[in-house]
């Protein structure tokens, strides 16, 4: 029985781009996979709290010597790891921000790198993560706030860099075509972005169902 686990992290519950997408995705997923199992986890309603001296001192100490702030945030921490660990995918909306991830999904990912065991050569969660990367405005490759793109460039170095995963990307762009006069011209091209977003998210997570499914097969 394969693993999803499905990290959201968009401030809002309902009108949000990144969420509907993820939501696809994951219906997809269990239709395709009906006998797997999703794990969510809502950083907005349930953010993890940033690292802090207590969790970094933990990891360069003796167990034994810890003290019981130490003790909590070590627990804390492996939790979060281990629950990662048990994933066999990984699927994490990341709406842009200020031109990067929200503060609640750095600090998600700040507690589960832990260098030695999920994070560095032989890390343990070298799964398949696909990420939702939706934003108000278009950052792609020859428009005029290309350099502005912090999301997918920072997220795919963290991902494959320090984890050692392969990562892949749905990007729902111009989500604030509708709801901004200034950019209600460009409402076809949201809707557009849209619409192919979607469809990606049901091939992706149809694909991911099957190559899952066979690598549990021939084992």
């Amino acid at each position: 029985m394969a693993t999803l686990l499905h990290v959201d992290s968009a401030i809002s519950p309902t009108a949000s781009a990144s969420r509907d997408v993820t939501a696809a995705f994951v219906k997809t997923w269990t239709e395709a996979h009906p006998e797997g199992r999703v794990i969510h986890r809502d950083l907005a309603a349930h953010p993890v709290p940033h690292l802090d001296h207590f969790a970094v001192s933990a990891g360069f100490a003796d167990p034994s010597e810890h003290t019981e702030e130490q003790r909590a945030a070590a627990a804390f921490r492996d939790e979060l790891a281990t629950e990662l660990e048990s994933a066999d995918a990984v699927l994490i909306g990341a709406p842009m921000y200020n031109f990067t991830i929200p503060s609640t999904l750095k600090a998600w990912l700040d507690q589960v790198i832990i260098v030695g065991r999920t994070g560095g050569e032989a890390g343990t969660v070298a799964r398949p993560f696909t990420v939702v990367a939706s934003r108000g405005g278009s950052y792609a490759a020859g428009t005029p706030r290309e350099s502005f793109e912090f999301v997918q460039n920072y997220l795919e170095k963290v991902v494959t860099g320090m984890l050692g995963a392969e990562i892949d990307f749905i990007v729902p762009e111009l989500t604030l075509a509708p709801v901004n006069p200034a950019l209600s011209e460009l409402i076809p091209l949201f809707e557009s972005s849209r619409t192919k977003a979607l469809e990606e998210a049901d091939e992706k997570a149809r694909a991911l169902a099957a190559r899952l499914t066979e690598a549990a097969t021939a084992a």
